[in-house]
């Protein structure tokens, strides 16, 4: 028995920006978006269409964490609740949104629910229209956020039903001429959403389906794009894969590579989607054998070549500039062992359908344990 549910419209196209403002239709909104000329252009052009936020927020940074999210959330007034958030920006600007979604007005409902998983009938959901201006993050079609608490060094994972946005309005235009490095990480976080719900025990032939798409198209076009960053035809593509993704994982979680990335990039500082994809041919490795849809799957990407598969991912990170090596990411062998038992111990962990001793068997073939 399986199911998969996904409730997201999706508007997709070139262009597709400037129909935003018929989908906020005339409710009062909360724009939220990052601190930058490019993000202020285009609050302007919302603006000019839809009128003016009833609240806007525009400080939001990587990787949301308590106590900006708390301070920005006091700064929303009562009265100034909107009807409808929208989100212009990448996956912390769709964390951050979500999180403001469910706060109804106290950041301390949401801890109270991360911390303890009770006060549930405190939270609220506002609606949300995720725009996203990166291809990655796929949180446009999910329902959970990721919110950092760095002080205490720990990563939540903010989960609710109600938390799907409304809409995902997804216009490649807007991710034309994002940096490369930027354009590379997301790009290999989408390809590790993909990869990572095939090795899932939540895995199901639909979600399969968008991730055997998505890491297909993720190989083929990544390193092209990578090197013509103004290619609308290449960022539609990659905007796709990301989308499908993201429908493959809203409804799996992500698994193994990702419980590692977690404190990869609270400890190491390493952006999340190299922290979350530079383990991906050990977990390709390890699950060789394993049969079943995962195998089927990752068949279908790599045209029946499963043995060179951990090979050939190696090399399109190497490609790209990203080492396997977790020393190179300053994760020397004492802290990797140690990263690797509480990955495995982890939430993310429990989802991965293969097991720890073919892990390390794989990471010490591969090399990747090497200090």
């Amino acid at each position: 028995m399986w199911h998969y549910y996904n409730p997201v419209r999706v508007e997709f196209g070139v262009g597709i920006f400037d129909d935003l403002d018929k989908l906020i239709n005339n409710r009062r909104y909360g724009l939220v978006t990052y601190p930058e000329p490019f993000f202020a252009s285009l609050c302007d052009q919302l603006q000019s269409r839809a009128g003016a936020p009833v609240v806007l927020i525009n400080d939001v940074q990587a990787n949301p964490d308590y106590r900006l999210l708390a301070q920005q959330i006091d700064r929303i007034a009562e009265d100034e609740a909107p009807d409808v958030w929208v989100s212009l920006g990448g996956g912390s600007v769709i964390d951050t949104v979500k999180v403001f979604a469910a706060a109804n007005g106290d950041f301390d409902n949401v801890r109270k629910y991360l911390e303890t998983g009770s006060g549930a009938n405190q939270l609220s959901a506002t609606p949300i229209i995720a725009v996203p201006t990166t291809a990655g993050t796929g949180s446009e079609v999910t329902c959970w956020a990721t919110v950092w608490d760095e002080v205490s060094g720990i990563k939540y994972s903010l989960a609710r039903q109600n938390l799907y946005p409304e809409v995902a309005l997804i216009d490649p235009i807007l991710m034309c001429g994002k940096p490369q490095a930027l354009t590379i990480s997301t790009g290999l976080d989408a390809l590790s959403h993909a990869l990572e719900s095939l090795w899932n025990v939540n895995a199901n032939p639909v979600s399969a389906a968008h991730a055997i798409s998505a890491a297909r198209e993720v190989m083929d076009v990544l390193p092209r794009l990578a090197n013509d960053l103004q290619n609308v035809e290449l960022r539609s593509a990659m905007a796709q894969a990301s989308l499908n993704a993201g429908l493959a994982f809203s409804n799996t979680k992500t698994a193994i590579a990702h419980s590692l990335s977690y404190p990869i990039t609270l400890k190491y500082n390493v952006q999340h989607g190299i922290a979350c994809s530079f383990s991906l041919p050990i977990v390709i490795e390890s699950v060789i054998g394993i049969g079943g849809l995962c195998e089927a799957s990752l068949n279908a990407i790599f045209d029946g070549d499963l043995p060179t598969a951990a090979k050939k991912v190696s090399h399109l990170l190497h490609s790209l500039g990203v080492s396997t090596s977790p020393a190179d990411h300053g994760v020397e062998n004492a802290a990797w062992e140690a990263l690797v038992e509480g990955a495995f111990d982890g939430e993310r962990g429990r989802n991965f359908i293969g097991n720890k001793d073919n892990f390390l068997k794989a990471a010490e073939a591969l090399g990747a344990a090497a200090a």
